[in-house]
């Protein structure tokens, strides 16, 4: 999930609507009621935000993240001057993308950032299958299997967690957000057993080991 931080609702329903369009979940909030959030939230919920993005709020936003959360800060700058820079900079953010920018660009440096932060290239192999971090299709034996994006991110998500289990609900959190409440969270079964078949059929296997009332893991 994605957190967008601005004053501006027209702002955050732009960008909200652009992630939905990439099967991102995201949630967008103004600078008083997001202190709020950042200091009552519970650890499991910070894990399923993937990055933050900061436009026009308040400039204590990026040291309320850091108290929090180690996840990229990507601060969406309209101002053209490397004073206003250096101030994000020294203030706490990753990185300053000047507006207007596209969202696949957007997408790519927070996946380049998450990347460096843990050493590691932006795929997971396991086994057969090399499962990309940037919203390409994975790949089995080296031919790419096409996956709707529900689907995709499901499957980024449980390799990005390298084997551990977890549960239905923070796989629902991480692909359609804490606050999504026009989407039942049972569907992330559907969406889970409709991948598995894909799986099966091209590995010869079922890689998704699941436990009733623990959750899903990738066999690695």
């Amino acid at each position: 999930m994605i957190v967008i931080v601005d004053e501006r609702d027209l702002v955050k329903e732009g960008y909200h609507s652009l992630f939905d369009r990439e099967g991102v979940a995201s949630a967008g909030f103004g600078s008083s009621e997001f202190g709020e959030w950042m200091t009552s939230a519970a650890d499991e919920d910070l894990q399923s935000v993937r990055a933050f993005l900061i436009g026009d709020c308040g400039p204590d936003t990026p040291r309320r993240i850091r108290d929090r959360t180690a996840a990229p800060v990507i601060a969406l700058s309209e101002q053209n001057s490397l004073e206003n820079t250096l101030r994000l900079f020294e203030a706490g953010v990753d990185d300053v993308v000047r507006k207007p920018v596209h969202i696949r660009e957007l997408l790519a440096r927070i996946t380049a950032i998450r990347s460096r932060s843990k050493e590691t290239v932006n795929y997971v192999q396991v086994g057969a299958m090399r499962i990309f971090m940037d919203g390409r299709d994975p790949e089995i034996n080296g031919e790419p299997l096409p996956l709707p994006r529900r689907e995709r991110r499901i499957l980024e998500y449980l390799a990005s967690n390298s084997g551990r289990r977890v549960t239905k609900t923070q796989v629902f959190n991480a692909i359609y957000g804490i606050f999504d409440d026009e989407v039942e969270e049972n569907v992330v079964e559907s969406h889970i057993s409709k991948l598995r078949k894909k799986l099966r059929d091209r590995l010869g296997h079922d890689p998704i080991d699941s436990k009733r009332f623990l959750g899903y893991r990738l066999i690695v």
